[in-house]
């Protein structure tokens, strides 16, 4: 019996968050391509000013998709502050990612195109990957769909960054700081989560 019902709260949290994915998917279309810039720029610079970004010398950050938070002006300042870029390597048709390093902000145009329409290293590309090393990571940058003053995250379904944050757990230098990046419209009264969902431990918006 109790079985039966862990699975129908699972099909409720499931069920819950495909709603709030069509809600947030929704108003993100509904942002225009200049206010989407202009909290952008907003949010990057709030970043590069940010007392963990400064004191982090090994950095992930995704490769906006055009409905995300826009990353490049990130990017090139954590080139230009002589710190360490990796970015995310999809496994597509799995949940597993690697977060590689990049060498420079000039090479992203010349990564293959995803599916999703973002660049990335091919899977064949053989780069440092951040949790093969023992430096592992100091920060780490992140997307999603939804975010809720908790801390909880709404990603696209895939779990990707869940399943990489796990990950981190049992790297020798643990998990790293999350910050995530939201535009004030992707931010949610709640954000309907399980006990398993990890948390993010800061999210930057514009508040209204």
């Amino acid at each position: 019996m109790e079985r039966s019902g862990s699975g129908a709260m699972a099909a409720v949290l499931q069920a819950a968050k495909r709603a709030l994915r069509a809600e947030l998917k929704r108003r993100l279309r509904e942002l225009s391509p200049a206010e989407k810039l202009r909290q952008s720029l907003l949010l990057g610079a709030q970043v590069v000013e940010h007392s963990k970004y400064r004191a982090s010398h090994r950095i992930a950050v995704f490769l906006s998709m055009p409905d995300e938070v826009q990353t490049a002006e990130i990017i090139k300042d954590i080139f230009q502050q002589g710190k360490e870029c990796f970015i995310p390597q999809y496994k597509q048709r799995s949940n597993h990612m690697d977060m590689v390093k990049l060498a420079s902000y000039e090479e992203i145009a010349s990564l293959p195109v995803t599916s999703w329409n973002i660049h990335q290293p091919a899977e064949d590309d053989a780069r440092e990957d951040a949790l093969g090393v023992p430096e592992g990571l100091d920060l780490i940058l992140m997307p999603g769909l939804g975010f809720d003053k908790s801390g909880n995250r709404l990603g696209r379904g895939k779990g990707y960054y869940d399943t990489y944050l796990e990950r981190c757990t049992h790297h020798p230098k643990g998990k790293p700081y999350t910050i995530a990046l939201a535009f004030k419209e992707q931010i949610c009264d709640v954000v309907p989560a399980a006990e398993n969902d990890i948390k993010v431990d800061e999210i930057l918006f514009e508040p209204n």
